[in-house]
């Protein structure tokens, strides 16, 4: 059987021709009418930098007897045509400079363009990230770059960090086995090395998306943010030899420092320099640390020193400043959007104001010498001074409370007093001293009389303190307040002793979170508010509005909260209380800000119990995901998975409050003079967290009234 061979006729090409501008027009059979791609104004600026890199199809116009008329329509390449024209009538270009064209004489006008359109292949992107390389090794800078191509020079950067990338992940990318999204994600390290380790592990992870590339390749490296770094400053950490790595395709606040070792030195020295300068004010300790534990400073007694005043030329600066605040606000009262030189010089006048007012406080050199200083970094990265805290062992003694005067030494026997020079006078002996009758002298009570009557006069202002509710809750903040703005609480009655529980074993990072600033910064500012002496705390208090009153009694009130769980200090019923506390504030740590995370809980729980988290919040199928995980693997992605799902352990969980069902009590109204007495004693007793005080026996009476006993009473009378 002869097979015959097939043959093919051969092909002739298209003629191409010079044609004269002038002699072209846009045919109406161009398939493109969506504009796209390059625009015109930027494809002519191409055009007059390289020249017309491709021909135009055209074909000739014919008359009514099929003639040639000279004229050329264009199917295909519309583009570079508009181009052209917008470079004759910027008088770049002749009007009759010959155009190379292709002219076409068979088939239709509208399958040349829709072919020529159609037929073209686009660049991949490797091929461009490549090109670019290419041109940047033949000494081109990427501002030429950009320039020649007409992007931003941050593109050319892009496309650069991308063809940096490890050949491997390239050829990976190329056959499609990676995304360009992950691509973009292994230029955060700039080590070939490390990211085809990271490209291999991920070949056994449950996740390939960007952001956990991202995280394997910044294991180990410190946020730009951090406060240590803001602390630093990047610039100096540059400067000493760090290494920052940078995303150049995402948000990265400022990239990650590669050497934490470094950083950690840079910040010891800084600090070290910084306590220096504090110490050399005079204070008696300085302790230095990057962050100290919340509650640090509990049981230690703040000074309060005094700020110094503006200089005259402090108070005219500050004058003028406020003054000129003052008229751009009501010049621009009714506008609704403050210009933008407004906005600026008013944000100006902001921060001066803030200097000038912010004033230096001075203390007394003899305070200094028994008390110290905190020296570590505030969460935004700036230097933070704790000034003026005396330890308890470097209080002074206080003074005993006695009757007489200090230093006055009485001996009664048979009603005889023995004084002593220093009364001023020569001492007197028992048989020269003059014997006065009984019933002609003052002498002073017994001990047993005072305590008798004493007793009877704090039945009797108890019972007036429980008539007025006001009162009683001044009284209560005095007692309060004088403990925890004051060390000693002897100038009050009311045996009220509030206690604030010290967290030794705190979480990392409890004193920056924004529930802990923000008691901080009320007891500051009530501190501020509160005069230095406790004497003069009571007429304080009583010259405080009610809003205010109640807002002081709150804060007292809430330092003195303990819902932590000791190991060493089992209390259940106290805690049940704290959980009942928490439901009826509706308090909700997740509105209050705190987020898992694998530093608070993720790491340092069982793998159990990460899967049960992700099972609670996102479902069993995720946490099927993570399963096969080693442990820091597996807390990392689950912290990736619980961003944001407002998941917490069940030990921060708030129930919701118990609706009570129970009968009301209905309350039956003591006879006014009625006493809550004890049988023995024939006074009340009080049980004030934990700690009882018999009033009525005499053994344990003879101090002297507190002052504020006195004002108590009076007020309560009032």
């Amino acid at each position: 059987m002869s097979r015959k061979t097939q043959t093919h006729p051969k092909i002739t090409l298209s003629a191409s021709r010079d044609i004269p501008f002038d002699k072209l027009r846009l045919s109406q059979s161009n398939v493109r009418h969506v504009k796209a791609g390059v625009s015109i104004e930027e494809l002519a600026e191409d055009i007059a930098r390289r020249t017309l890199l491709a021909s135009l199809t055209v074909r000739p116009l014919l008359d009514e007897t099929g003639a040639e008329t000279g004229m050329f329509e264009i199917p295909a390449g519309g583009r570079r045509y508009r181009a052209l024209e917008l470079l004759v009538k910027q008088k770049r270009l002749a009007r009759n400079a010959p155009v190379p064209c292709i002219v076409r004489t068979d088939g239709l006008a509208e399958e040349d363009s829709l072919a020529e359109n159609v037929q073209r292949a686009p660049l991949h992107p490797l091929d461009q990230f490549r090109a670019f390389q290419a041109m940047r090794d033949k000494g081109r800078s990427e501002e030429e770059i950009a320039a020649a191509f007409f992007v931003a020079p941050a593109v050319v950067k892009q496309r650069l960090k991308l063809a940096a990338v490890a050949p491997a992940l390239l050829e990976a990318y190329a056959d499609e086995a990676m995304t360009l999204d992950q691509l973009m994600a292994f230029t955060v390290n700039p080590d070939p090395a490390r990211q085809e380790q990271v490209w291999e592990a991920l070949q056994r992870h449950y996740s390939k998306a960007p952001h956990e590339i991202r995280r394997m390749l910044t294991e180990g490296a410190v946020r730009a943010s951090d406060k240590r770094a803001q602390f630093v400053g990047l610039d100096n950490y540059i400067e000493a030899g760090g290494a920052i790595m940078r995303d150049l395709f995402s948000q990265d606040d400022g990239g990650w420092l590669q050497d934490a070792g470094l950083l950690d030195l840079m910040v010891s020295e800084k600090l070290a320099e910084e306590a220096e300068a504090v110490r050399a004010e005079g204070w008696k300790w300085v302790e230095v640390a990057t962050d100290f534990a919340y509650g640090h400073s509990w049981g230690m007694r703040r000074l309060r020193g005094e700020a110094e005043p503006m200089s005259a030329e402090e108070i005219e600066a500050h004058e003028a400043l406020r003054a000129e605040m003052d008229a751009l606000e009501a010049e621009h009262a009714d506008a609704g959007e403050l210009p933008d030189a407004v906005d600026l010089r008013l944000g100006e006048i902001e921060t001066a104001l803030e200097a000038l007012e912010a004033r230096p406080v001075r203390f007394d050199p003899e305070d200094q010498a028994r008390a110290g200083a905190f020296v570590s970094i505030d969460a935004s990265g700036r230097l933070r001074v704790e000034r003026g805290y005396v330890r308890p062992e470097d209080e002074p003694a206080p003074e005993p409370e006695a009757h007489e005067e200090p230093g006055a030494a009485e001996a009664v026997a048979g009603g005889d007093r023995v004084a002593s020079s220093e009364d001023g006078d020569e001492p007197v002996p028992p048989e020269t001293a003059p014997v006065e009758e009984e019933e002609d002298g003052l002498k002073p009570l017994s001990d047993r009389l005072v305590a008798e009557l004493t007793a009877h006069r704090t039945i009797a202002l108890r019972d007036a303190v429980a008539r007025d509710p006001e009162v009683a809750t001044l009284a209560a903040l005095h007692a309060l307040a004088l403990r925890l703005f004051h060390r000693y609480g002897l100038d009050s009655c009311v045996e009220i002793e509030p206690r604030s529980a010290v967290f030794g074993a705190q979480a990392p990072g409890l004193g920056d979170m924004p529930y802990a600033q923000a008691v901080e910064a009320r007891h500051a500012d009530w501190a501020k508010r509160l005069p230095g002496a406790p004497e003069a705390l009571w007429d304080a208090l009583t010259g405080l509005d009610a809003e205010s009153r109640a807002a002081l009694f709150a804060h007292c009130v809430s330092l003195t909260v303990n819902a932590v769980q000791d190991p060493y200090h089992r209390r259940p019923r106290a805690l049940a209380h704290g959980d009942a506390l928490a439901a009826t504030l509706g308090l909700d740590m997740t509105r209050a800000g705190w987020t898992v995370s694998t530093d608070n809980y993720l790491g340092r729980v069982a793998k159990a119990r990460i899967i049960e988290a992700v099972t609670e919040a996102k479902g069993e199928a995720a946490a099927e995901r993570i399963a096969g995980l080693k442990k820091p693997e597996m807390a990392a992605a689950a912290e990736a998975l619980l961003e944001g799902s407002g998941w917490l352990p069940e030990l921060l969980r708030t129930a919701p409050p118990v609706e009570n069902d129970a009968p009301e009590i209905e309350l039956v109204e003591a006879d006014d003079h009625a006493v809550d007495a004890d049988p023995q004693n024939g006074v009340a007793q009080s049980d004030i967290d934990g700690g009882e005080t018999a009033m009525g026996n005499p053994e344990d009476a003879g101090e002297d009234e507190p002052i504020a006993g006195e004002a108590l009473e009076r007020t309560a009378a009032e």
